[in-house]
């Protein structure tokens, strides 16, 4: 295996039924083995996992404890889709866990992986704090963060991330509480105004007065575009454009396989599913 001169561990907590596309997500995550996977649930999960994959067991009720434990503040998760507004904490409330990598992240499981590595290099990872492949905005399917104390409690620059915490309405906090357009557009985050402050103001703000340096680029495919070709692990636009990864957020609303056999080398993704 190719060394690489950063670590990195991305965290998943999952509460539900396993869709139909985990599958995928575990196969795109055997072809990055230096990217460690920890992935909180309470579920059993009984196919084969990647050996950079783990599973932990912990339910709804014990993550929130955690987060009182670790934060100091007693959440409110009604329903799964909460934890999003609280993964900004992720590097305070597993701490323990992530101990010694140089990078943790987040992640959806609605994605197929191409080759991280490509695309979060050495370079990338030593110059940079905060990292985003989407441009204009912090991206909640991906997102990593300088594991170090300074960057772990970014989130708590927010104005309003107390609010966010205690609440159980869902803000978007780790993304832009729903103000993709201007950020997208380029506008100052101090000129864009929304019910709470989220991380993508907090991050592009420090980032603005160098208190941290913030890298937004464009690396992923989202949408219904075709022509997608996944092979060994490395994923490409019209066997041309090669991407870090592909956000199944349209195609899983209109796509659901008959039956999932084994995961195959090569896969084609078209703007209607996904074949061997």
């Amino acid at each position: 295996m190719r060394k690489y001169d950063k670590s990195i561990v991305l965290i998943i907590c999952y509460y539900g039924k396993f869709p139909w596309y985990f599958p995928y997500f575990l196969h795109s995550c055997k072809y990055n083995p230096s990217v460690k996977f920890l992935i909180f649930t309470d579920l059993v999960y009984d196919k084969d996992v990647p050996e950079n994959v783990t599973f932990i067991k912990k339910s709804l009720k014990e993550i929130e404890a955690l987060i009182y434990k670790k934060t100091g503040l007693a959440v409110q998760i009604e329903f799964p889709y909460k934890l999003c507004d609280l993964r900004p904490a992720y590097g305070v409330v597993f701490a323990d866990l992530i101990n010694g990598y140089d990078f943790w992240g987040y992640c959806d499981i609605d994605v197929i992986f191409g080759k991280i590595r490509n695309f979060m290099k050495n370079d990338v990872l030593q110059h940079y704090d905060v990292i985003s492949p989407r441009r204009g905005y912090l991206y909640g399917p991906f997102t990593m963060f300088r594991n170090t104390p300074k960057i772990n409690v970014l989130y708590k620059r927010s104005e309003d991330y107390e609010k966010v915490f205690k609440t159980a309405k869902h803000y978007c906090f780790d993304e832009t509480n729903f103000a993709y357009d201007p950020f997208i557009s380029g506008v100052p985050p101090e000129k864009i105004q929304t019910e709470i402050e989220s991380m993508t103001h907090v991050v592009k703000k420090l980032n603005n007065q160098q208190y941290i340096r913030a890298y937004f680029d464009f690396h992923v495919i989202d949408g219904l575009p075709g022509y997608l070709k996944w092979v060994k692990g490395v994923l490409t636009y019209k066997d041309k454009v090669e991407a870090m990864l592909y956000h199944l957020v349209r195609l899983k609303e209109i796509y659901k396989p008959k039956r999932i056999g084994t995961m195959p080398q090569t896969l084609r993704i078209s703007r209607t599913g996904i074949h061997a």
